[in-house]
């Protein structure tokens, strides 16, 4: 990976203010929404990571990741895991 486009990333987690929070969707089922990771970041390379990590299905459309399921409390350590600051995320 060139030196440039690893510093791009890590300036994009670094100033990315993220949003985690739930969705109901039809009959009950719920859905875990991270919000404001820039495309700087690799959101659909995130995603695929996180719904491996937490076993479930998901995907990246419309500027957010979404996962099947209520993963609020896991998420913030896996986004701190993936360089994240910790001050950036809003869990709700």
């Amino acid at each position: 990976m060139p030196k440039e486009l690893c510093i791009c990333k890590t300036i994009a987690k670094e100033e990315a203010k993220i949003r985690v929070y739930l969705e109901k969707r039809t009959y009950g089922k719920m859905v875990t929404i991270v919000d404001g990771i820039e495309e700087k970041a690799n959101p659909k390379d995130l995603a695929k990571k996180l719904k491996t990590k937490l076993a479930c299905g998901g995907t990246y459309k419309n500027g957010r990741i979404e996962l099947r399921g209520d993963h609020k409390r896991k998420l913030k350590k896996l986004l701190i895991d993936a360089g994240f600051p910790e001050e950036k995320i809003e869990v709700e």
